[in-house]
């Protein structure tokens, strides 16, 4: 069982150095920042997808009002323009009332 014990600190003790050896190289050092310039820009990518939520949510009101707008409002159209507008019904009756002809004219 020493001989065991003693295997087993030995590798301990490499293992611990290979960490050693890894965690102070330049890849390593390279590596980790890529993993926290990646977790930047999933943070950021997280925020602007929940920022789309609310940008469909407008857009679909939008498509709405633009919908109800396209279609036609007879009433609206009516009520609103001045041009249609017509005369009252006694103006008009005078203005359409022919003379009789005949002998009844002639008074």
């Amino acid at each position: 069982m020493a001989k065991q014990k003693d295997l087993l600190n030995r590798l301990a003790d490499v293992g611990e150095e290979a960490i050693t050896k890894v965690a102070g190289s330049q890849t390593t050092a390279r590596f980790m920042e890529s993993v926290t310039g990646l977790r930047e820009r999933m943070d950021d990518l997280q925020r602007k997808v929940r920022g789309l939520d609310e940008l469909e949510k407008r857009v679909v009101k939008l498509e709405k009002q633009v919908a109800d707008l396209q279609k036609p409002k007879t009433t609206r159209a009516r009520s609103s323009s001045p041009a249609r507008k017509r005369p009252s019904s006694s103006t008009s009756r005078t203005t359409t009332r022919r003379k009789p002809s005949g002998p009844a004219s002639s008074s």
